[in-house]
């Protein structure tokens, strides 16, 4: 009994040792770690959601065929308490809702905003912007904004803003 009891002791030593050389030569020649440092942040981004509509700064374009969507637009973001530019005529035709434009500083307000078209906007993410302001051009499709229920139901369902490709959070 001696003897059986002997051998699994070397057996099972032997079987750590070489478990310890496989965990130690995984460790070693481990590619993900270098797959990680090797993804680049070309921007950080800001995905914090506004505490309130005096924080976004808007621009709407209009991007229809129809004179004065602009101007009502803008009119309607402005009476729920959002800072409005002067409204503008795009420079090409948009056949969508509408399309939100946004930069680094402003991906969790760009969100917010999308709600408003209850998530039918197409977000597009410049990250060689500078400016905090979000470029709004409606489209063709586009009837009215949201009410503050269904904007709140519509964030509840795009969920939380995330970092879009090549970028991390700041």
């Amino acid at each position: 009994m001696k003897d059986t009891r002997s051998r699994a002791y070397r057996v099972i030593s032997a079987m750590g040792a070489v478990a310890a050389t496989v965990a130690a030569v995984a460790v070693v020649h481990d590619t993900q770690s270098a797959a990680i440092a090797s993804e680049s942040c070309t921007a950080k981004v800001n995905l914090a959601l506004p505490d309130n509509a005096e924080q976004v700064k808007l621009r709407v374009l209009n991007g229809t065929r129809t004179a004065g969507v602009a101007e009502q637009v803008s009119e309607d973001f402005k009476n729920r308490g959002f800072v409005v530019q002067k409204p503008a005529k795009s420079k090409t035709k948009v056949d969508q809702v509408a399309v939100v434009q946004f930069g680094p500083k402003t991906v969790g307000a760009a969100q917010w905003i999308r709600a408003f078209f209850l998530g039918d906007a197409e977000a597009q993410f410049n990250p060689g912007r500078t400016s905090d302001v979000i470029d709004v051009v409606i489209g063709a499709r586009y009837r009215q904004l949201a009410t503050f229920t269904e904007v709140n139901q519509s964030l509840a369902q795009l969920g939380e803003p995330t970092a879009p490709p090549g970028t991390c959070a700041a």
